[in-house]
């Protein structure tokens, strides 16, 4: 009887001991696949404006809610979702109280879609438009984690809480480097409103949105989500040199550098007989500039000869400005024919306003791609018009024939006039 109970009590430890050592790895899975889920923090304004009725038909509050209950039945089930309200609580005069109006409606995790779209269900218009504070209180929602980060804000007006600038906040978030995106959309925007947030967005590399219909902000919230689910691509941290002769070579990837003001930098890039090389790169303000500045990308041989180049330039109102360039080198006769080596070289004309540090550099954001060339490499070099130049050929050829009829006609109708 003792043994019997011995060997019934031993085999009891022993599945509870198997049910331990199943039941712990599947916990640090699901642990650690959350760890690595993509975030995304919806941020909404709730304030007063949102009573306005110019959204087909209906008030701009409720063209959100509609919005959001479709976006939340649309989510993927790897993502882990919050929403942040902003003005949704404070229906007071009081500037310094309202401003601190911003509240987690539904914390960022696992999606329950009925206790989400409930939680939207309560909202009103109701106070201020704190931006800066709502966003960030929003990127310590998303602290934590491998996975991609983005706020999706919404708003129909510029922040009410100077002088905490949303656009200097931004700013800030995106020199934590945590790899957080913000996105923003403006319903029924106006010109300062569209400043802010295309201001906000461009900081951390995020995009700005005007949506003027429900359908489209349903949409284009949805592909924020989505694109939140997408496999992220970590840059790879590389340091240019001062000449080419000392420049690395780079592979196709993203690439991360930091360029200081009116600093050249150069990178070394390898293209068989038959490829191209399409080069893009990005430079970041990250504080306060002088106006009107430029940014240079140019790709030449190893002796110096330019092959091509790309520019653009700004003016002040944005943070973010980008160029790219491609280069196709031709199929040769010889199989055997070695790569050919092309310096990239990237300048910048930015120059800091006064008291501004110039170290460190302006974060720089490289682009190399090397994939097989068209077929006529020629075509895509031609000045950028490409097949295009034959009919340029036939539109100057068919106008001067024109010309020269219309020329006929004429002075055959001036002389029959003159004998009439």
């Amino acid at each position: 009887m003792i043994r019997t109970q011995r060997l019934a009590a031993g085999v009891c430890a022993l599945l509870a001991a198997l049910t331990a050592g199943i039941a712990f790895p599947a916990g640090a899975v699901a642990d650690e696949t959350t760890a690595t889920a993509p975030k995304v923090n919806l941020v909404l304004d709730v304030s007063g404006s949102m009573r306005t009725k110019d959204m087909d038909g209906g008030t701009r509050m409720a063209a959100a809610k509609q919005a959001f209950n479709e976006v939340l039945d649309a989510t993927p089930e790897n993502v882990l979702l919050g929403i942040r309200t902003l003005g949704a609580n404070y229906p007071g005069d009081d500037q310094k109280t309202g401003c601190k109006d911003t509240a987690q409606l539904y914390p960022v995790g696992p999606l329950d879609r009925t206790e989400a779209k409930t939680a939207v269900a309560t909202l009103s218009p109701t106070g201020w438009t704190p931006i800066g504070p709502a966003l960030l209180k929003a990127a310590d929602d998303l602290d934590g984690g491998t996975g991609s980060k983005r706020i999706v804000l919404i708003s129909d007006g510029e922040d009410t809480c100077a002088p905490l600038d949303p656009c200097e906040v931004a700013r800030e978030i995106a020199a934590k480097g945590i790899g957080l995106t913000i996105d923003t959309l403006g319903l029924v925007p106006n010109v300062k409103m569209r400043q802010q947030l295309s201001c906000i967005a461009e900081a951390t590399g995020g995009t700005y949105t005007s949506v003027e219909h429900t359908d489209e902000l349903t949409d284009r919230v949805n592909q924020l989500v989505d694109r939140a689910a997408d496999p992220v691509v970590t840059p790879v941290a590389t340091e240019g040199a001062a000449s080419c002769a000392k420049a690395p070579t780079l592979k196709s990837g993203l690439y991360t550098d930091r360029e200081e003001f009116g600093q050249e930098r150069w990178y070394k890039v390898d293209v068989e007989p038959g490829q191209e090389l399409r080069a893009s790169v990005s430079v970041s303000a990250d504080r306060a500039m002088n106006p009107d500045y430029g940014v240079l990308l140019r790709a030449v041989t190893v002796h110096g000869r330019e092959i091509v180049r790309g520019e653009a330039a700004g003016n002040g109102r944005t943070d973010v400005i980008s160029t790219g360039l491609r280069y196709p080198r031709a199929e040769g006769d010889d199989d055997d024919a070695p790569a050919e080596t092309v310096c990239v070289q990237v300048t910048n004309s930015y120059s800091a306003a006064a008291g501004v540090k110039t170290t460190p550099g302006m974060p720089l954001e490289l682009t190399v791609d090397v994939v097989d060339g068209p077929s006529q490499a020629s075509d895509v070099a031609s000045f950028g018009l490409g097949r295009g130049w034959w009919l340029l050929g036939v539109l100057v050829l068919v106008g001067f024939l024109a010309g020269v009829l219309w020329g006929w006609v004429s002075r055959w109708r001036v002389a029959v006039w003159r004998t009439n």
